[in-house]
């Protein structure tokens, strides 16, 4: 089982979580199920979308840039 707790890896403060896949921490780290561990920057914007999985429909967190 894995653990859902996740610890930056610049400060090791525990990350909050925004989305289901997707967590932050105060320092600027952000962690994302699909690319892993990654730094925000300025003109990201993080949303969800709904997406078809056959014929059930699902929220998936996605990263915008303006």
């Amino acid at each position: 089982m894995e653990n859902n707790k996740r610890i930056c890896p610049n400060c090791g403060r525990m990350m909050k979580q925004q989305f289901i896949g997707l967590k932050h921490c105060k320092c600027g780290m952000s962690w994302k199920l699909d690319i892993g561990y990654f730094e925000r920057t300025g003109d990201m914007v993080f949303a969800l979308e709904r997406r078809e999985c056959g014929k059930k429909w699902k929220q998936v967190p996605v990263i915008r840039y303006k």
